[in-house]
């Protein structure tokens, strides 16, 4: 495609791309008829557009899409990461600033679990950094109730089986043990639903703390816990090798964060 014909888009993803609404939330605008291209109503998602289309909700002109944008948030426990609950708990989205507009976050961490979690407002980007091909290490401090050795914690560096699902291979390392209880450093490439702590429970170590402190390059550092700090755009350059475009990358190399 050049500049002059622009790869088309399915009508739902431009009105996410702006910032109407999710993709499921524009497609119901669309059946109440609140959508207008090009002047005419339309009562189906089933429409490609470009840039070149004029597009318009509640009789409103649909503004420019915002720039990818990244962020890092200290995602303190207890808080889920799904945009609504339904058993009314508090969610990590409604903690964030206003300011920040509409965003989804890069995988999730589970209700009592802590620490770096990404944000970010374009949805391509988020399934980007989500991609297992990326290679990106993920890696967290943990307290476990035990009294764990290399032997005890080998069967994470081999792989292992847990409940009939198949976990690749997890880095381990014994920090320091504190009573009854072990700081250990774990890494993964891909993430499971609860995959530290069912993997460790299974080996007699149950999890009494998890805190996320890095995601491939971006790291949690002296962050603190609710705050949101902004990835500087050169930063996202020099891991996707440019910023929210669709045919981009996540390099492979580990890089400092900010």
């Amino acid at each position: 495609m050049t500049e002059d014909s622009p790869a088309p888009v399915r009508i739902a993803k431009a009105l996410a791309r702006a910032g109407i609404a999710s993709r499921r939330g524009a497609e119901a605008l669309i059946a109440a008829g609140r959508v207008a291209v090009n002047g005419r109503v339309i009562d189906s998602p089933a429409l490609n557009v470009t840039p070149h289309d004029r597009i318009a909700v509640d009789g409103q002109p649909l503004a420019e899409p915002a720039p990818a944008r990244l962020w890092r948030y200290h995602k303190p426990p207890g808080l889920v990461t799904t945009a609504r609950d339904e058993k009314g708990r508090p969610t990590v989205f409604d903690a964030l600033p206003a300011e920040l507009g509409r965003v989804v976050s890069v995988g999730r961490l589970d209700l009592n679990s802590e620490g770096l979690l990404l944000l970010t407002n374009d949805g391509a980007l988020k399934r980007r950094l989500e991609l297992p091909a990326t290679g990106w290490l993920r890696k967290y401090r943990v307290r476990v109730h035990g009294h764990p050795d290399a032997v005890a914690l080998a069967p994470l560096e081999a792989g292992m089986t847990v409940d009939g699902e198949r976990f690749r291979p997890i880095q381990a390392r014994i920090d320091r043990q504190q009573g009854a209880n072990a700081w250990l450093t774990l890494g993964l490439r891909e993430g499971r639903n609860r995959e530290i702590r069912r993997a460790l429970a299974a080996l007699g170590f149950p999890v009494t703390r998890l805190i996320r402190i890095a995601y491939g390059p971006f790291q949690l550092g002296e962050l603190p816990p609710g705050a949101v700090a902004p990835v500087p755009q050169r930063v996202l350059r020099d891991q996707l090798g440019e910023t929210g475009g669709a045919g981009s990358k996540p390099k492979r190399k580990r890089a400092p964060g900010p």
